[in-house]
């Protein structure tokens, strides 16, 4: 099966890392653990068949306290379209599943080591994203 796309470039759109005082860092260091990653992903048509994509991960604290640290990358990829005639449930395909699997172990290394070199270095991201299953949730 060829591809029906190519990753024209990709970049770190905007990164942010907030840790606003010394009792919520140390605070952090100990629920870090208890934290979740968010994704979301949005798209933009451009022109000559590309396609931006908008990849945002965050890793924040679920529940609501004022001692909480937040982290987010928004990551950007633009792709081109290859071949003619692409349908447009095979377009949402690629952008949110195919490209994702792509793209993901690149991003997930980067928001590690943001994390990481922010204090918390014995943090691991035990879970991975099925990103085929969010696309099955997401048809049905």
């Amino acid at each position: 099966m060829t591809k029906k796309y190519e990753i024209i470039i990709k970049y770190i759109q905007d990164l942010s890392v907030e840790i606003p005082t010394a009792e919520t860092f140390i605070f952090s260091r100990e629920h870090i653990t208890k934290y979740v990653l968010g994704i979301n992903i949005s798209t933009k048509t451009l022109k000559n068949k590309m396609i931006e994509i908008v990849t945002k991960l965050t890793y924040k604290d679920p529940h609501e306290n004022k001692r909480k640290s937040h982290f987010e990358i928004s990551f950007a990829t633009v792709i081109r379209m290859l071949g003619e005639k692409v349908d447009k449930v095979e377009i949402e395909k690629i952008l949110l599943c195919d490209v994702q699997k792509e793209i993901y172990p690149e991003l997930e290394t980067i928001l590690i080591r943001l994390i990481k070199d922010s204090g918390f270095p014995e943090l691991k991201l035990d879970k991975k994203i099925d990103f085929d299953q969010l696309y099955l949730k997401k048809s049905n």
